[in-house]
């Protein structure tokens, strides 16, 4: 009988050892970079009345290396079935200040983790991917925050339920995301009410043909986190049309997001009055290919508020995070991440998103050999409503040439070089004796893509 159970222990064993070997299957992905970056001022401020007498300077120029890691991982258990997971590590500048215990317990702006946390490692997606019959199903936290083309997307995770059909040409994608919760819990300990969770409905159709695809996102936005401190509540539309294709020669995008509803909206009248949301952005880009030559043009739209009527939010949209046009204006994965916030007076910013502009851009590039890839852009902005009290609405010009070289089919090395003419709206309230500066930037990106 020992021997009998002997046998069948180690005959479980060789079954729960090998099961994984033949049930699951991993299929890794990722990036990593390494960076350097110099941009010569930090703000754009001639000088810093504020702080202290004339002579003082806030305008320093930085320089540094930084980096990071990206892994995706599939565990493939059919064909049908698997569990989707995506973590970053090693995010941090070289030999720079960690930012242990320097922080709140909160959540990077794009990740699952706190910015210590990805200085280290933090895992951003763990959900389950699931091909049935009737549909593609998603559950867990995943990606949120990209629709249509790049522009106005901010990629960030959260947690998620989502439903896709394809009966080509048309897709039928539908989603359930949890943005915030507040209610009583084993990690929430302290809360004392029930309706103050952030909660977004999405419904979403695409059309798809050869040479591109065209799509209507609508989302129902249902925030009441402010609800319990303040009696108020947003809620309110995102309608984004938007299209993708390839006319011959030209690769072109569009896209339009329309957002209106209740900004605020106050149980109790004395508490405070509605603000209604009425907001807009949207953008227009084509490219044009005549190897080894290519030409291209931007037209970028992001309303914002107006100080006529404060009973209606204007400036609630932005450009995204993930749409960097330019290596100094409204970039913010290699600017505003790594440097912070660059700045002119009275709270102007010029890192991104993209807010309250009008932006054009034109650029010319050219392929010599298939590795090499060299741009040169020329871009403006325009504020579309100035904030009350400033005298000038001019963002400024930036001129930016960058070059991008293969060096394997999975490494590359760019060199960008961008020039901002600074422009009067990052004078303010333009006081006496105010100035700007123009600003620089050289930087270089070493990438891994596997």
């Amino acid at each position: 009988m020992k021997r009998f159970w002997l046998i069948l222990l180690s005959l479980g064993l060789v079954m729960a050892f090998s099961a994984s070997a033949f049930a699951v299957d991993v299929k890794v992905s990722g990036e990593f970079y390494a960076a350097g970056m110099y941009l010569n001022k930090t703000n754009v401020n001639d000088k810093d009345y504020s702080v202290k007498d004339v002579d003082y300077r806030s305008n320093l120029s930085t320089a540094f290396f930084y980096q990071r890691l990206r892994v995706g991982t599939d565990f493939i258990i059919d064909p049908s079935l698997k569990l989707v997971t995506r973590f970053d590590a090693m995010e941090r500048i070289w030999g720079g200040t960690r930012n242990t215990g320097k922080e709140p317990p909160s959540l990077a702006i794009d990740s699952s983790g706190s910015r210590s946390e990805n200085e280290n490692i933090a895992i951003d997606w763990v959900y389950i991917d699931y091909k049935s019959p009737v549909g593609i199903f998603d559950v867990g936290i995943m990606n949120d925050g990209s629709t249509g083309t790049i522009f106005g997307n901010s990629l960030a995770p959260a947690a998620r339920i989502k439903y896709s059909y394809a009966l080509a040409p048309f897709t039928i994608n539908a989603a359930y995301t949890k943005g915030k919760d507040q209610s009583y819990s084993a990690v929430t300990t302290t809360s004392s009410f029930t309706d103050g969770d952030n909660d977004k409905y999405g419904l979403e159709g695409v059309y798809s043909w050869k040479d591109g695809k065209a799509g209507l996102n609508v989302n129902y936005y249902r925030y009441a986190e402010k609800k319990p401190g303040s009696d108020y509540m947003k809620t309110y539309f995102l309608f984004t049309p938007y299209a993708i294709a390839k006319v011959g020669p030209v690769a072109l995008q569009a896209e339009f997001n329309y957002a209106t509803g209740k900004y605020k909206k106050y149980d109790n009248d004395a508490l405070g009055s509605d603000q209604r949301l009425e907001s807009m952005s949207g953008w227009i880009d084509a490219t044009a290919t005549f190897a080894p030559i290519y030409v291209g043009a931007t037209i970028a739209h992001v309303s914002g508020d107006d100080p006529s009527t404060p009973d209606v939010k204007k400036g609630a949209l932005d450009g995204g995070r993930d749409w960097n046009p330019c290596l100094i204006m409204f970039n913010y994965y290699d600017v505003a991440n790594w440097v912070g916030a660059v700045s002119g007076y009275n709270s102007s910013q010029v890192t991104g998103p993209m807010t309250n502009a009008w932006f054009g851009q034109g650029r010319i590039g050219v392929k010599p050999v298939p590795e090499l890839d060299a741009m040169l852009s020329v871009s403006y902005a325009q504020a579309d409503k100035k904030p009350t009290g400033y005298a000038n609405g001019t963002y400024g010009t930036e001129i930016d040439l960058t070059g991008t070289y293969k060096i394997t089919n999975n490494l590359s090395y760019m060199l960008g070089v961008g020039y901002l003419f600074t422009g009067d709206y990052f004078k303010g309230y333009d006081l006496p004796g105010t100035k700007v500066n123009d600003d620089f930037i050289v930087i270089n990106k070493l990438t891994l893509a596997f």
